[in-house]
Formats: C-alpha cells, structure tokens, sequence
C-alpha cells in the first residue's frame, strides 16, 4: 500500500513542494544527435522517459507502447521508463535533461515553474482531477451540501486541496467534521467516518476487491477541475527535439487506444512485467485500469484527440491553482502547439483514439 499512500502526497498543493534549486538549474542531460539510421530514416537513439509514480497501472499506455513496439516504430532504439516515487522529484528531472520527457501534476509543475524550472506542459493523459470523495454505497455523499454535518477521514498531506475545495464550493469547515487519517480506509468500512478523501481510481477498486462497495464524488465534477497525468517537457525541447516528442506521443497515442480497447491488457503488463516487485493484483490493477479510461477518453478527446486539452479545461485548471494559491499564467504553464500539430500532421492518430 506504500506506492498509493505517498502517491498523494506529490499531487497535493503544489505550494509546499521542495525542488532543488540548483538541480532546476542544470542545464545538461541533452542527448547527443544520434545517426541516422539505414535507408535515411530518423533514429533517435534511447527514450528516457520519467514517469510520475512507482510501475502501477497508472502507465498502461507507456507499457502497451514500449511492449508493442510503438516507441521503437516511431524512431527510438531502445526506451527506458523510468519509476518515479515518494523520493523521486519527476519534474526536476525532466528540468536537469535526465529525461526527455515526463509525467506530471499541473500543481506540481507550476509550483516548478514558479522557482525557476524551463518547464511547460504540452498535453494531458487525465482529463480530469483524479481526487473524490468516496463513501459506502449505502450511505452515498453525491453532492458537496452532502458534507455539512458528516465526518470526513483527510489525510494531512491531502488537507491543501481538501481546503480549496471547501472554498471552491463555499463550504464552512465548521459544519463538517474533518477527522485525521492515515490512507488505510478501515474507518469508513467500519463507519467511523462518513467519507474518505481517495482518488477515485484508488481505494473504491481496493475496497471492491475486498467486496465493499462505494460511491464517489470526484471534486473535478463540483467546482475543482484540473488535468492530471501531465506531459511535462523543456521548453527548449519543443525546438530541439521537437521530432522526438511528437514520437513519444505518437507512441502513447497508440499505447492508451489499446488501452482503451482493454483494459485488462495493460493491468496485466503491470502486475506481471512492469511493476512485478511491487506485488500488484492483477484484478484490482484492471478495475483501476477501466476506472483511469474514464477520464483519459472523454467527449473532448474522442473530437480532438487523446492529451489534448481545451481551452475551456486549460482556463479552468488555472483557476483551481489559484484555489490552492499557485498563481500562474497559461502561457507560464501551458504550450500545446506540439499536441495539435501531431495530428494535423497525423490525422490516422485522431481517427484510432
């Protein structure tokens, strides 16, 4: 239970987060030019690619890509995905040049940018907030005024986004009962509390498996919306190894469609390949997996494409940042130019997602 207890303690507030300083700064890690390979076809020589958590199904669109052969297909030789974890500092490395590109949150990042990182989001997995209120399926919290007066576990590392909830909603924390918790949901089985503050991919699928069923409320659908599962890259990237982004895309695009298509294939890659020491469960991967697509495919990607972002959703994370007091503008945080020029250029890559 480790990687998901942690696991929110990166995508909280981005405020508090403690980058180097000095590792923003480094400049280094570009990969040399690599040769071109037989018959004049680009190559672009090994793929480090930084993801944002340990090898859990969160990734299962890297996975199907890397053991399909999209990445090496679209000119890599060989990819190293590279875990990410409570002590891995994502954004800092993609900043130092250590990865090409990675896999974020927008607080994160712009909390990032705001110390100095050259860093820029360039689309989205996530196109949701992936934080809920879950609560039994008998007794189900379906509406913020359905919190007035109930008791809530939030765990202290989750307490900066629960609060700009509150406020996003006009709520008065005096009339719901915050109580501490740690991340096992023991307490809301045994109706301690009335809620649980969970991302909603997280433990009602762990508490599914173990035959309690819930119900959530995801805070993007009430007032707290906000992409997840960012692509972060250098913004002197977008002009270097522009070729090679839109290849590792062009990867993930195919990746998560299979993704899409099963739900089961990349849960199994997790449980089996890819996180294999993290002594995954198979079944529970694969509900997470089915529960992530819901907000990976939505009405906009199904028109625009998987990892874009609309204006309106660009707008709307900045506002829910200030909610949490990270101030920052789109055009600090946001360059989708790459995303859209992949399927101008790629309109198959539209049609497939």
């Amino acid at each position: 239970m480790t990687a998901y207890i942690n696991r929110r303690a990166l995508l909280r507030g981005g405020a508090g987060l403690a980058i180097s300083s000095a590792f923003l700064a480094a400049c280094g890690g570009k990969d040399d030019d690599a040769p071109a390979a037989a018959g004049g076809a680009k190559s672009f020589g090994a793929l480090n690619y930084q993801l944002s958590w340990v090898k859990n199904v969160e990734f299962a669109g890297a996975y199907l890509a890397d053991s399909k052969g999209y990445y090496t297909a679209a000119g890599f030789s060989s990819v190293n995905l590279m875990a990410g974890g409570p002590t891995v500092s994502q954004d800092a490395i993609v900043a130092s040049g250590k990865a090409l590109i990675g896999i974020s949150s927008p607080d994160i990042t712009a909390a990032a940018i705001l110390k100095g990182a050259e860093l820029v989001v360039v689309g989205a997995q996530y196109q949701k907030n992936p934080f809920a209120i879950v609560s039994l399926a008998g007794t189900p919290i379906s509406t913020p005024q359905d919190l007035i007066g109930k008791k809530i576990g939030v765990q202290a590392t989750n307490e900066p986004v629960w609060n700009a909830f509150l406020k996003a909603n006009n709520l008065d924390p005096s009339k719901i009962t915050k109580v501490p918790a740690q991340f096992d949901p023991s307490p809301l089985v045994s109706k301690e509390v009335d809620g649980w503050f969970s991302f909603f991919t997280n433990e009602p699928n762990l508490l599914k498996v173990k035959g309690v069923e819930t119900a959530t409320m995801l805070l993007n659908d009430h007032g707290y919306p906000m992409v997840s599962e960012v692509y972060v890259v250098k913004k002197s990237s977008l002009t270097s190894d522009r070729d090679k982004l839109k290849a590792v895309l062009t990867g993930d695009v195919k990746g998560w469609t299979d993704s899409l298509a099963d739900p089961k294939a990349g849960a199994d890659l997790a449980a089996t390949k890819y996180g294999k020491d993290l002594g995954l469960d198979a079944a529970e991967q694969a509900l997470e997996s089915a529960a992530q697509n819901t907000v990976v495919q939505t009405a906009d990607t199904k028109a625009n494409g998987l990892f874009t972002i609309t204006d309106e959703l660009v707008d709307e994370t900045i506002k829910t940042l200030a909610l949490g007091g990270v101030t920052i503008t789109k055009e600090q945080l946001f360059d989708l130019s790459l995303i859209k020029e992949l399927y101008t250029e790629n309109p198959s890559l539209k049609a497939a997602s």
